[in-house]
């Protein structure tokens, strides 16, 4: 389950890593189609439980509202002197709001009986990965990025094909888009 960014998002991302990438050695990067932000990272979905899944998740971001976003900042896990993965961290005007969205999608696949990975939330976009943890002290001299803020209006359910894409890397593919269509009342409307 997750967010998507739009063309005009990834497309600003891209063009700022485009001239850091001819030289960092060693980093697989991931294709810009392919970024997002996982909300709930669910290792195995059997077919039979797919469609109770898409019901019940369809059930609880229906009763989340839209969100603001935009990605701000480089980083790395697990941290910088032992980086295996590079990312761009995802801030919200309302955080509490996302990680509610991402409560809830969990909450949902637990309810079809679908397992979710564990661990903390971070939002953010996977950038590069690294055959074996390396110093990515590099981070620290890189011009700060902010990009365009976006209105984030649907979430997707995203099946990945680990291995299966171009030169062995993941595949991704869009199972179902489910909008966030909750809309705040007015007091005194209806």
């Amino acid at each position: 389950m997750a967010l998507t960014l739009p063309p005009p998002v990834r497309d600003d991302l891209a063009a700022y890593l485009k001239p850091r990438r001819t030289n960092s050695a060693g980093l697989r990067w991931t294709a810009p189609e392919h970024w997002h932000v996982t909300l709930a990272f669910m290792p195995q979905v059997a077919e039979d439980d797919l469609d109770d899944l898409v019901k019940r998740l369809r059930r609880a971001v229906r009763r989340r509202p839209t969100l603001t976003l935009n990605v701000s900042g480089l980083g790395a896990f697990p941290n910088p002197a032992r980086a295996r993965v590079l990312y761009a961290a995802v801030h919200s005007a309302d955080p509490g709001e996302l990680r509610l969205l991402t409560m809830a999608a969990r909450a949902a696949a637990n309810k079809a009986g679908v397992e979710t990975g564990r661990g903390g939330f971070h939002p953010h976009v996977t950038l590069a990965r690294l055959s074996r943890p390396a110093t990515a002290a590099w981070l620290n001299g890189l011009d700060p990025y902010t990009g365009p803020s976006w209105q984030a209006e649907e979430i997707a359910l995203i099946r990945s094909h680990l291995g299966e894409g171009p030169q062995r890397r993941h595949r991704y593919e869009l199972v179902k888009s489910l909008s966030l269509s909750r809309t705040m009342r007015v007091p005194g409307d209806g």
